[in-house]
């Protein structure tokens, strides 16, 4: 009789893909994820004094799964535990084992899911790596006690229902820096000038003033030298440069650049490329390292020259900057590169596609780019400053011919001599004030989080996704807005527990749990001589008032029910302004001064419960309707007065009866038939009315330098800029 072997994993889809690999002779069995974790109740989850032992519940609803993996491993022979390969991945085998009774069973580890991969592995057995999963536990355990300790003093001291985090803290710190500064930041005017002109060969060029004056006077000098001379080419500097290829991706830059080209939220982009690696299309995508691995590379090098030509090839090897690169042994990259298109889905295809073309780039030649400065002034004296252009044009693709997306927009001009006399066309300028900096994207926040050593690959997504669903943070477009709970919250922290979200000492506190992952710290000794003083600061803070206000109003603004004085506070939907005699009075403002009215009757009866009333409420984004029964009855929809507000008055272009209005969703506003679910058209911008000219579909809101664009992203007008003047 042969020998059965049973093979646990985390998920069913790479139990699937496994399956393929193996005979008769192994069963795989997923556990649906975690199986265990820490009960909610924070007195029962972890025993402080008998040196931090925490004490797991079976996940409800695992249950079934536990008693079936225990059956199983008492038919097998043998038993090996293939979840992830990274602390969580050992975190959870170790769980199995614990909870399903398994005795010793031996764990294997692989980094992709192919027929060698998972046969090496299971040629290698060994036993669950102790240090790597107790420093896990360490990160829960450390997270679960700051995050009790912290929240629990915010309950009592700002309002009830707030959270705090030892990561997700000095993440909302970053943000509430940046606000901070933009708030601080004083726009100074200056002038950008811009020049018309013809060639001797009647060809037009646009220069632009090489100096942007802060003052108008001298603006107005420069054009009215400018207007009354004759113009000269005055240099041509010509020169070569070259763009190297980017690295293979790692978890951070992979969040990065599907955040910047294709939209997508740090959490979502790791979901698809969880789905990806389980369905055996890519590598383990929790990743610091930029390595590939030798096996990799020839076929890499030989799919290069098939595709492109050996001209194209230029055998590379990137170094991890990382220190903690730990997480895994090579970059994240597709497991057979002649595959150029995979994935069940949309998005699963759109990801696949970046990782592709990143993993072939990063092994191709140098760009080569053809750059040519043109100089133009009066051709009397020089006595304004220069206008010139840059134009580029490439010489030679190399890797940007896998990677179309990084390629910039190209700019030609026309074959031009020094000293040739210009016919300036117009002269004009244009006022503008300097900006502020930009707020973070969620692309720019791992890149923060990164730079500064808080958190792991594994944490970033997660981070945010925290920040958000607390409501401290909102996305519009791509940015993330702090909200006025996100920056009470902050406030309060930085004010108290600075130390604690500092990023010296979050970043002290990863390398102690990659200290206890290497077997160079104890795990009981570490938050020992963390929990200790922490638990003193946050008892410390037990006496400190009720932040019951956050300052005086305008005293112009007055109590619109008594008259007396108003105070800022706070409310689940941000900052209010409300009587200070409150609650002997309960009038209330908005913060622009406009009276908060309370719920009021409609008189209409509830269409889903059929019991309740309708009542007119004011929330985060405006009025809108809902049942009294609330939370037993969730129905809810707009006021008219907000949706004559998401009114566009563009009528759908794919069913000809809706018309197009503003819903919000979890990424943020976006447009779409009024007629939904029945019609499921939809766009990301308001749209203008104006129909293109090309496609005859939708034009839309675009930003201040492409203020209109084709909503269709396959229309060459999607991306005006780039068409041919």
């Amino acid at each position: 009789m042969a020998n059965k072997t049973l093979i646990i994993v985390e998920s069913p889809t790479k139990a699937k893909t496994i399956s393929k690999f193996l005979g008769t002779d192994f069963t795989i069995k997923s556990s649906y994820g975690h199986i265990r974790d820490l009960p909610k109740n924070n007195r029962k989850a972890i025993d402080i004094a008998e040196g931090f032992i925490p004490h797991y519940e079976i996940s409800k609803g695992k249950e079934k799964i536990v008693s079936e993996i225990g059956e199983l491993a008492k038919k097998a022979d043998k038993v090996l535990l293939a979840t992830d390969p990274d602390r969580e991945g050992e975190a959870i085998a170790w769980h199995i084992k614990e909870a399903c009774g398994l005795k010793n069973p031996k764990r294997i580890i692989f980094h992709e899911i192919t027929e060698n991969a998972i046969k090496e592995a299971i040629n290698s057995p060994r036993d669950i790596d102790e240090n790597l999963r107790k420093a896990q536990e360490a990160r829960r355990v450390l997270d679960r006690l700051v995050g009790y300790d912290l929240s629990g003093l915010i309950w009592k001291k700002v309002r009830y229902g707030l959270s705090a985090g030892r990561v997700q803290s000095p993440a909302l710190r970053i943000i509430m820096e940046k606000e901070r500064e933009i708030r601080a930041f004083v726009p100074e005017n200056y002038w950008v000038l811009t020049g018309k002109f013809e060639t001797e060969k009647k060809d037009t060029i646009i220069l632009t003033c090489e100096k942007e004056p802060t003052d108008e006077r001298e603006t107005n000098q420069i054009l009215e030298i400018g207007r009354s001379n004759a113009w000269r080419i005055t240099e041509i500097k010509q020169s070569e440069t070259t763009r190297s290829p980017r690295a293979p991706f790692t978890t951070s830059t992979l969040q990065q650049t599907a955040s910047s080209r294709l939209g997508y939220s740090p959490s979502r982009t790791m979901s698809i490329a969880q789905k990806l690696y389980e369905q055996g299309l890519i590598t383990y995508m929790r990743t610091d390292s930029m390595t590939i691995s030798k096996e990799a590379l020839p076929i890499i090098h030989s799919e290069i020259e098939k595709i492109y030509g050996k001209e194209y090839l230029e055998p590379r090897e990137y170094k991890t900057k990382s220190k903690s690169a730990q997480e895994a042994h090579e970059a994240i990259r597709p497991t057979k590169i002649g595959k150029k298109i995979a994935g069940s889905s949309d998005d699963q295809v759109k990801l696949y596609k970046l990782i592709w073309e990143r993993t072939i780039s990063s092994q191709m030649a140098d760009a080569k780019i053809f750059k040519t400065k043109v100089s133009a002034n009066i051709a009397e004296k020089e006595l304004i400053p220069n206008f010139s252009v840059i134009g580029s044009i490439t010489a030679f693709p190399g890797w940007l011919a896998a990677d179309k997306e990084a390629q910039g927009e190209e700019i030609q001009i026309p074959k031009l001599a020094e000293g040739e006399a210009l016919k300036l066309l117009n002269l004009d300028s244009q006022d503008k004030q300097t900006e502020p900096p930009g707020r973070y994207t969620e692309a720019g926040l791992v890149k923060e989080l990164e730079k500064r050593e808080i958190g792991r690959p594994s944490t970033y997504a997660s981070i945010i996704k925290t920040i958000n669903d607390r409501g401290y943070v909102t996305k519009e477009g791509k940015t993330l807005h702090p909200t006025d709970t996100g920056e009470v919250v902050s406030d309060f922290l930085e004010k108290y527990f600075a130390q604690y979200i500092s990023d010296s000492f979050t970043a002290e506190m990863e390398n102690k749990l990659d200290a206890i992952a290497d077997g160079k710290e104890r795990y009981e000794e570490m938050l020992k001589d963390f929990y200790g003083p922490f638990s003193k600061d946050v008892k410390s803070k037990d006496k400190i008032e009720k932040i019951t206000n956050l300052g005086e109003a305008d005293p112009d603004i007055k109590c619109p029910v008594c008259g007396g004085r108003m105070v800022i506070k706070l409310s689940k939907n941000g900052k209010f302004l409300s009587c200070a005699n409150f609650p002997k009075c309960a009038g209330a403002r908005k913060m622009d001064g406009a009276i908060m009215e309370g719920p009021k009757e409609t008189g209409e009866i509830c269409p889903e419960c059929k019991t309740g009333k309708l009542v007119e409420r004011e929330g985060r984004f405006g009025k809108f309707i809902s049942c009294n029964n609330y939370p037993k009855c969730k129905f809810i929809k707009k006021s008219p007065e907000e949706e004559a507000k998401a009114k566009t008055g563009v009528k759908c272009p794919k069913c000809s009866d809706g018309e197009i209005v503003e819903r919000r969703g979890r990424f943020g506003p976006f447009y779409s038939c009024s007629n939904y679910p029945k019609c499921d058209f939809a766009m990301n911008s308001k749209p203008t009315g104006k129909i293109c000219e090309l496609c005859k579909s939708l034009m839309m809101e675009g930003t201040k330098t492409i203020p209109e664009r084709c909503s269709n992203k396959l229309c060459a007008n999607h991306n005006p800029h780039k068409l041919d003047k």
